[in-house]
């Protein structure tokens, strides 16, 4: 028998060497964390189920289900609500009763199948959302729709897990089940009714202690006290931990406790999966391996068609319905969860344990190949639709022929019709993108001129005429998104200005870097708003108010100095005023090869704000800088003066 210490150092040196191999190999690690423990499983005999090691892996879905609950929210779930209660909650119904018919017909009780069928419907939340944010897919349409099923198989366990056990009390099935629901009502309204008016307050008193380790061990009690309280009331440890994980998130601790636990949560985690691969027996597979195959290929293709075909109600693009099948046709960690209960109750017996036990820990190894295989029928597929592709695109270019010197108007949300509104009160032709049919088809009933298209394509935005247009908004807030437009913009029309809205200050200097002309993030100008209406309700004049404001977007917004001048004059001249124009150098132009300071732009009332070299952010100018063919000089000042700028660069 090993000891405490001999078995941490065999997990410890096992973990570095198949994690390190997996990360080169671009997988998964909790994939590794089942191969650890399949490959020690013959070394370690009684290191599986009912083994220290197993109890301690159990904190690992607690605190996985902690991470979930911290991360719910109604008004998410609100807003997912058709992915989640629709898709998830047709998924899991449909699956539940395919695999208690297909049980009937291999002889086992429809109690049995119906738990199964629980253990089957699960999909692996930790593999597909860390191969999906790997790949960028979280916010597209496919990637909406599996988390919109995972949260619901999520939200599903907790009363599967009460439901299991009641369905091997047999001869008092009804009054089992009555008994656990009442319970699970009575101790739920208890623990959210007195955890709502208790949370905030005692996470208020604890933080006055300013200690970082009276915080974690806080957070510990409290996570690991409601798994206590629930576990006792007959319910389980991994309900008590979402409960508590829902409580704190209505609190502004969220974040900080969601960063403190994730290390306890990930090393469990892979605990957690270790003692899977302990559990399964290597004999068993290799003696029944016709069955392991058998119940793989039902498992996965079975999902996958019941997947596939529940999504096709949901969307009428089936690429995405290739997508969404194949990223939930494996199994997931909450299924071993709900697989250990129907052995622990009777409902299986061990042999057949084992062989699903396999299929389902086979079926999660394969998630990346089987996510990859779906992603290339899904491209098949959408080369086949060309057409309908070309015929969008056209759409496009005929709504923008003709236009010169238009705004290109990536993405029709709040933010986007506000912009849209301001432009047509200054007469400044635009046309607008946006990926959401529903939208653009009220849009343009409405009249507005928006059309639809996926703004990230570079065809998209030639049909949108990014080569005669004056300049390019992404006015949605996500970065990956915003990078793939500012890169087809860069390619297509290296100096066209394009301005990207963002939530906070963490992706400027990606954006910058990237070539984005001005970032405005959501986060300043809400705090400049806050602080006018303060200033103004403390008695600070407005002018003065104005003033400080104009200040702070100077220093912050580069491009902008100027255009906040005269916002306290009684008049304002409509025809003057400072502006911005951008030229882009070629090698036949008068500027190349010549420093700024030769030049002498400041002599014709024109000021240098910046300058941008390909594949670089703006660059620092003084008077010594050489321009060089490809810079993109940006320059301010009145009309005149930016023209007579514009023909001492070019000389012409």
């Amino acid at each position: 028998m090993h000891s405490a210490l001999e078995l941490t150092l065999i997990l410890l040196a096992a973990g570095v060497f198949a994690l390190a191999a997996l990360k080169a190999a671009g997988l998964p690690a909790l994939l590794g964390y089942v191969l650890i423990g399949i490959a020690l499983g013959p070394f370690l005999p009684g290191m599986g189920s009912d083994s220290p090691t197993s109890h301690l892996a159990e904190f690992g879905v607690v605190f996985l289900m902690f991470s979930i609950g911290l991360e719910f929210s109604l008004a998410r779930l609100k807003s997912m609500r058709q992915a989640v209660f629709g898709l998830g909650g047709l998924q899991v119904g449909i699956s539940m009763f395919i695999v208690m018919v297909i049980g009937l017909v291999l002889d086992l009780s429809w109690e049995a199948g119906l738990a199964l069928g629980g253990v089957i419907a699960m999909s692996s939340t930790a593999i597909v959302s860390k191969l999906l944010s790997e790949r960028d897919e979280l916010d597209s349409e496919h990637g909406r729709l599996i988390l919109g099923v995972l949260l619901f198989q999520d939200l599903a366990v907790a009363p599967l897990i009460i439901f299991v056990p009641a369905l091997a009390q047999s001869a008092g099935l009804g009054e089992a089940l009555l008994f656990a629901s009442l319970k699970a009502v009575l101790v739920l309204a208890l623990i959210l009714t007195l955890g709502q008016k208790l949370m905030r307050p005692w996470f208020h008193l604890v933080a006055q202690a300013k200690s970082s380790e009276l915080f974690m061990l806080n957070v510990l009690l409290v996570t690991l006290g409601m798994a206590y309280l629930t576990d006792r009331a007959g319910l389980s440890l991994a309900l008590g931990a979402f409960l508590a994980g829902v409580l704190i998130a209505e609190t502004e601790y969220r974040y900080q406790v969601e960063a403190d636990i994730r290390p306890f949560r990930d090393v469990l985690m892979g605990l957690f999966f270790v003692s899977v691969g302990l559990m399964l027996d290597l004999k068993v597979v290799t003696q029944h391996w016709d069955e392991v195959l058998a119940i793989l290929l039902l498992l996965v293709l079975g999902k996958f068609l019941v997947i596939a075909l529940v999504a096709g109600l949901f969307t009428q693009a089936w690429p995405v319905v290739m997508r969404v099948g194949s990223g939930l046709a494996q199994a997931g960690e909450f299924g071993f969860v709900l697989l250990g209960l129907t052995l622990a109750n009777g409902l299986l017996p061990p042999e057949m344990h084992q062989v699903i036990l396999a299929a389902m820990v086979l079926s999660m190894l394969a998630a990346p190949l089987l996510l990859m295989a779906g992603t290339r029928l899904a491209q098949r597929m959408e080369g086949g639709a060309w057409m309908e592709q070309a015929r969008g695109v056209h759409e496009i270019a005929a709504r923008a022929f003709g236009k010169q010197k238009h705004v290109i108007l990536c993405g029709y949300g709040r933010s986007g019709q506000s912009l849209a509104r301001l432009l047509e009160s200054e007469h400044i032709p635009f046309i607008a993108l946006d990926h959401d049919p529903r939208r653009v088809r009220a849009a343009a009933q409405a009249g507005d001129n928006v059309v639809f298209g996926n703004s990230t394509r570079s065809e998209v935005l030639m049909a949108a005429g990014v080569q005669r247009a004056k300049a390019v908004v992404v006015s949605f807030a996500h970065t990956p998104s915003a990078l793939k437009i500012i890169a087809s913009v860069r390619r297509l029309r290296p100096d066209a200005p394009v301005i990207v809205r963002t939530v906070d200050d963490n992706d400027l200097d990606r954006l910058r870097e990237a070539g984005a002309s001005e970032v405005v993030p959501e986060v300043m100008e809400g705090a400049l708003m806050l602080a006018s209406q303060t200033m103004l309700m403390a008695g600070v004049p407005l002018a003065r108010v104005l003033k400080r404001i104009r200040q702070t977007r100077e220093a912050r917004y580069g491009s902008m100095r100027g255009y906040f001048r005269g916002l306290t004059d009684e008049t304002e001249d409509e025809s003057g005023g400072e502006r911005l124009t951008s030229v882009l150098l070629e090698g036949r132009h008068a500027g190349c090869g010549k420093t700024l300071g030769e030049l002498a732009l400041d002599a014709l009332g024109a000021s240098v704000v910046g300058i941008r070299r390909p594949g670089s952010s703006r660059a620092e100018h003084s008077p010594e800088n050489r321009l060089e063919a490809g810079d993109i000089v940006l320059l301010r000042g009145e009309p005149d003066a930016l023209a007579s700028a514009e023909i001492a660069l070019r000389g012409n």
